[in-house]
This record gives structure tokens, C-alpha cells and sequence, in this order.
């Protein structure tokens, strides 16, 4: 009976420390998302800046994985740079070490006055105090998690059961390296197994050799879930999550005979025995950057050899399903599907255009009247696929869905004439003629193809989520951009009024992206008109009423 409570308990605070996790990456998301998706893709312009963002990204998500995947997502988009992606994952490997290291250091008694500025923040109204409030909230549970862990694990001290099962891996260090491996994969958390070892090494029940090679499991199998969750991913997504778990493979196999060594190493440091397994981590990780950082350009060529492009794939529409017409609410996912897509190709034209005028690069531009024609084709296979749905007896509910679906479809073909007629020819203009923007001129246009590109994303979350929060939030973010294009304007008539050069010369192209930007965000917002209208919240009219 008393094994039975000391195993549930041991179940329980880890749980809580894994539940504790998910509460820090989920209020951060929410409170940071965006922040930190853009400082990721931007802050990936040399190798020191790439392994910072990565190193920032991961303690403030408290989770590699997470920057695994949206590092992976930025590859894919051609936004990051394969070589400088696995530098930003050995940063990343680097924070979850430190943020292991942090949590060890005995901190505990701060646990409950965290939890309770979390919950005062959480009752907060706005968004971003709710995230940061749910992120306190899940730190002072990962500090409790590590109390009880203590106590939980203090019993199996005198387990006689426990001592011969790690006697046997002690015995066995690549049994006790696969054994780690799948804890840290079943649970998702590197970061988790590590805090678990810790609470077991304080009872003197590990020896040191047996600590390093359970830590090197932890880490080995951290890198897992990152390959899974991109299995089906295209090649420049899984080239990124491969390579992270080639490096650390490679760092645990170079390792692992000299476990024992490298313990001995780690006590001779003026550091407490008890934080054994989190010295480990960090030394491992650091270790493993040092080493494969120099080497990110051969790890990159040998994931592109690995890892093959996939055949271009075929254009036309994939979830259309003719025999889902019979189901409506079947034939509407599918539909909703294809148009996310449709969507897909409007950020990839964005970003390719934003890169153009960014990199003074007109070869950037040459995929933007190809992808016109893709968003074109899908818009009309949207179009007549939900008219002959529309001829089932649709209910109300799932006729308004089918009028939403058509007319965000609709109003992506819009962006995409938008981006081949207005943007890509104004950008061409730019780099033919080599025209320069004045300092200010470039930031202000550079800021706003930044936040389309956002607001598009926001846009494709709200068609499937239908979040009302979100919904009123990229309206609101239509008349800041509003402001900001009447602001930029009026700061670059101001500098025509000074006679700068570059005003002068780039005038009418300042102005022509400043409204065809502004166009592209009206039509963007549009997908949250239906949900705010059900909750009574548009006017029909702009105007002032009048007495």
C-alpha cells in the first residue's frame, strides 16, 4: 500500500510539472505569440543572433519543442535559413538547460506568492495580462512540482525494488540511455525528465555515471516529438527537426562511454553533488553547441541530401470531395481546408513580394504570377463546389458558413490582384530603377508588410476558430493600420515639404503601397465581420448619428 501512495504521488507531481509546462507555453503564446514569432524570423540574421532568439524563445516558452516546430514552420515559409534554423535549435537546447538549472536552484518557497500574482493578473481584462498571468501561474506550479517531487521521491530511499532496478542500469548504460529517451518522448518534456532525475539524485540513490547517462536519454529524447509532430511536413520542415536530433544523437553517442568521466569531472567543480543532473544538462548542451555550431553549414548540406525537395505538388484543389456533398457539414470542413490554403499562397506572394523590396531581389518576384493563377483556379473550385452544395438543402447554420467560406475566398482573390497588379509591379519599379526610400520611408513600409502578413495569419485562425476575441482584435488592428497609413502619409508629404531626395523620388510608389497595403487589410478583415455582427457589435454606418 505504501508503494501504491508513493507512486501516485510520484505520477501526480510530475504531472503537475507537466501541466505546469503547458500553463507557461500557452499564457506566453497568448500574452507574446506574435511578438515572439517575429522576433524568431527576424532575429535570425547571423549566427549569434539566430542562437539568441533561439535561447529567448525557449525560456520564454519553456519548451524547445514549441520552438522547434515554429522555427520549422519559418524554414518552410523561406523565412529563416536552414544553417541559421539549427543554430536557433542549439540556442534552443541551451534555454531548456538553463531554464532546468533555474528551477533547481531552490526557489520553491517563491512558489505560492507566484501563483498568487499570476491569478491577480489572469482576472486582468485585457489579453496580454490573462497570458502573463496564466504564465505566473504555471511557474509557481513547476516550483511546486519540484517540492513534491522531493518528498515523493524521499521514500525511495529504502526501496529495495528501485535500488536493484537501478543497480541493473547502472550496469546497462545504453538500456539506461533508451530508458530515459522514452520518458522524456512519452512526456513530451526534456525539460520534465531532467526535473525528475534531479528529485531522484538528491536521495543518493544514483550514482554519478548513471545521472550523466539518464540526462543524456532526457535530452536525446526531447528532440523526438519535434520530428514526429513534422512527419508530414514538407522537406524543409523536417530537414530542421532531423538535424536537431542528429545533433544530439551524435552528442549522447560521443558521450556516453565517458559518462562516468565526465561525472567525475562535474565533482570536482565547486558545485552542490544534489545538482549533478542539471550541471549535466547545461554542460551537455553547451558542449553540443560549441561543437555543431562551426559545423551548421555541413549539417544543413547533409539535410538537404538526407532529406530530398518532394515533387512540386499539383496546384488544383485537394479536400473538394465530390461524395462529402451528401454530408454538408463534411463538405464545408473540406471546403474550409481548401481555402486556408488559398490563403497559404496569398502569405507566400506576400512574403516573396516583402523579400523583393526588402533584398532589392527581382528573382523573388518570379513566382508571384504562378501563384496568382493557383489562388485564382482554387477561389473558382471553391465557388462552384459550395453553389452545388447549396442546392442540398443547407440549414441556416451551414448556409451562413458556406456564404463566410465564398466570401473569404473571394476576398483572398482580391489580395492576390492586389499583390500581381499593385505591389509586385511598384516593387519591380523599386529594384529596376534603383530607387531608394528615405530611412523612415522604408521602416514605415516595412512595418506595415509585417503586420499584413500578421493579420493574414489572424485572419486564417479566426475562419476556423471563429474566436470572437480574436475577431474583434484584427478589427480593431484595421483602424490602426488606418492610422497608420494616414500617419505615413502625412510624415511623407512633410518630407517632400523638406526637399528630400529620396521623397522625391519615390513619391508616388510610397503612396500607391501605402493604399494598396491599407486595400489588402480591409479585405483581410472581412472574415471577422460575421462573427462580431452575431454578437450585435457593427453598425451599419460609419457616420455620427445625428439629434
Amino acid at each position: 500500500m505504501e508503494s501504491t501512495t508513493v507512486m501516485i504521488n510520484l505520477f501526480g507531481a510530475v504531472a503537475l510539472l507537466l501541466f505546469g509546462l503547458a500553463q507557461v507555453k500557452d499564457g506566453v503564446t497568448r500574452a507574446f505569440g506574435s511578438r515572439l514569432r517575429k522576433g524568431l524570423a527576424l532575429g535570425t540574421g547571423g549566427s549569434l543572433r539566430s542562437f539568441v532568439s533561439g535561447f529567448l524563445a525557449t525560456i520564454a516558452l519553456q519548451s524547445s519543442t514549441a520552438t522547434a516546430l515554429m522555427t520549422a514552420s519559418f524554414v518552410e515559409k523561406s523565412l529563416i535559413r536552414s544553417r541559421m534554423a539549427q543554430i536557433v535549435l542549439l540556442g534552443a537546447n541551451v534555454g531548456t538547460a538553463v531554464t532546468a538549472w533555474i528551477v533547481a536552484t531552490g526557489i520553491e518557497w517563491l512558489a505560492p506568492l507566484i501563483i498568487l500574482a499570476g491569478v491577480v493578473l489572469y482576472k486582468g481584462s485585457s489579453t496580454f495580462r490573462q497570458g502573463a498571468g496564466a504564465a505566473l501561474v504555471g511557474i509557481g506550479l513547476m516550483l511546486l512540482s519540484l517540492h513534491l517531487l522531493g518528498q515523493a521521491t524521499e521514500p525511495m530511499r529504502q526501496s529495495a525494488a528501485l535500488a536493484a532496478f537501478l543497480t541493473l542500469l547502472d550496469g546497462a548504460w545504453p538500456v539506461a540511455l533508451a530508458f530515459s529517451t522514452v520518458l522524456a518522448f512519452v512526456s513530451s518534456s526534456s525539460l520534465a525528465v531532467v526535473v525528475l532525475i534531479l528529485s531522484l539524485s538528491a536521495t543518493g540513490i544514483i550514482s554519478p555515471g548513471l545521472t550523466v547517462v539518464l540526462v543524456l536519454g532526457a535530452n536525446l529524447g526531447g528532440a523526438v516529438p519535434p520530428v514526429i509532430a513534422t512527419f508530414r511536413s514538407p522537406a524543409p520542415a523536417r530537414r530542421v527537426t532531423l538535424g536537431n536530433l542528429l545533433v544530439r544523437a551524435a552528442g549522447c553517442l560521443a558521450v556516453l562511454p565517458f559518462a562516468g568521466i565526465a561525472a567525475e569531472a562535474l565533482l570536482r567543480l565547486p558545485l552542490p553533488l544534489a545538482k549533478l543532473p542539471v550541471d549535466a544538462h547545461l554542460a551537455f548542451n553547451i558542449a553540443v553547441a560549441l561543437v555543431f555550431w562551426p559545423l551548421s553549414p555541413l549539417l544543413a548540406r547533409l539535410m538537404e541530401r538526407l532529406v530530398p525537395d518532394e515533387p512540386p505538388a499539383e496546384t488544383g484543389p485537394q479536400y473538394l470531395d465530390e461524395a462529402a456533398l451528401e454530408t454538408p457539414v463534411v463538405a464545408l470542413s473540406g471546403a474550409a481546408r481548401e481555402v486556408l490554403r488559398v490563403g497559404d499562397v496569398i502569405e507566400a506572394m506576400l512574403i516573396h513580394t516583402m523579400k523583393a523590396f526588402e533584398e532589392n531581389n527581382l528573382a523573388e518576384l518570379a513566382k508571384i504570377g504562378v501563384l496568382e493563377k493557383q489562388v485564382d483556379e482554387l477561389q473558382q473550385a471553391i465557388k462552384i463546389y459550395l453553389s452545388r452544395l447549396g442546392n442540398k438543402g443547407l440549414s441556416a447554420e451551414n448556409g451562413a458558413r458556406s456564404i463566410v467560406i465564398i466570401d473569404y475566398a473571394i476576398n483572398l482573390e482580391h489580395v492576390g490582384d492586389i499583390i500581381e497588379k499593385g505591389l509586385q509591379e511598384q516593387v519591380r519599379k523599386k529594384v529596376a530603377n534603383g530607387l531608394r526610400f528615405s530611412s523612415d520611408g522604408y521602416a514605415e513600409l516595412s512595418g506595415l508588410f509585417n503586420l499584413t502578413i500578421e493579420n493574414l495569419r489572424i485572419a486564417q485562425t479566426i475562419l476556423v476558430s471563429r474566436d470572437f476575441a480574436l475577431a474583434r482584435q484584427l478589427v480593431e488592428v484595421k483602424v490602426a493600420v488606418r492610422h497608420m497609413e494616414k500617419q505615413s502619409s502625412e510624415r511623407h508629404l512633410a518630407r517632400l515639404r523638406d526637399g528630400r531626395m529620396e521623397s522625391l523620388q519615390t513619391s508616388s510608389l510610397h503612396l500607391d503601397m501605402l493604399r494598396d497595403l491599407k486595400r489588402i487589410n480591409a479585405h483581410l478583415v472581412s472574415v471577422a465581420y460575421p462573427i462580431l455582427d452575431e454578437s450585435g457589435l457593427l453598425v451599419e454606418s460609419r457616420l455620427r448619428g445625428t439629434e
